[in-house]
């Protein structure tokens, strides 16, 4: 699994509140750019993910977790709507307002986002029914089953080299690599997780996402 391996399909799974998955998106658009993937964006969602252990969470999380309804159910909609290809530019456009902007996560935002990437702004009204729930939580277990509930977002999974689905969780990197630094991580990645038995590599955060 190198620079030099045959072109891929790479599925990435987020939520677009998350800014550790965002900052690893921006990281996956510049692979995509120094190595032959193409990235293939998919919901998951963070409040489906930790629905049934709220009481174990921080109120501050807690909060957190009731917002993030609305944007994975927009975006599941517009992909219902449109194709799956827009959750790309949807998810750009969500994600540079939310984190790099530091506007409110709120329908207005999700109404300009959707103008932004091209599509019907009333899909903001998502946010707040339960139309789409089913899609989502079929698009999120579809990516946590490849890699187990004790994960958060992103999930990633490429072929590997056997033909079976190479999939983890992260990286959870700051900033985002930029160029041949981008591409070395990637690569990195996909050596570790292809390794047979490989679980886990971690230490201690220092620092909060920097979204540069």
């Amino acid at each position: 699994m190198t620079a030099e391996a045959e072109s891929r399909t790479a599925d990435f799974w987020f939520d677009p509140l998350c800014p550790w998955a965002w900052v690893s998106s921006r990281w996956m658009l510049e692979v995509e750019k120094v190595r032959p993937v193409t990235v293939r964006w998919n919901v998951m969602s963070l409040a489906v993910l930790n629905e049934n252990r709220l009481d174990e969470l921080p109120e501050e999380y807690r909060e957190l977790l009731g917002r993030a309804w609305g944007p994975v159910r927009v975006c599941v909609a517009a992909a219902e709507k449109y194709g799956q290809d827009v959750l790309g530019p949807l998810y750009t456009a969500i994600g540079t307002r939310f984190h790099n902007e530091g506007l409110p996560q709120d329908r207005d935002t999700l109404a300009a986002a959707l103008r932004e990437a091209g599509l019907d702004a009333s899909l903001a009204d998502a946010a707040d029914s339960d139309e789409y729930d089913g899609r989502l939580r079929a698009s999120h277990r579809a990516g946590i089953d490849l890699v187990g509930e004790d994960v958060g977002t992103p999930v990633i999974a490429v072929p590997g080299p056997d033909g079976e689905r190479v999939a983890f969780f992260g990286p959870v990197v700051t900033p985002a690599p930029k160029g041949e630094a981008a591409g070395r991580l990637w690569d990195g990645t996909l050596l570790v997780a292809a390794t047979p038995g490989f679980y886990e590599l971690k230490r201690t955060r220092t620092v909060g996402p920097s979204f540069d």
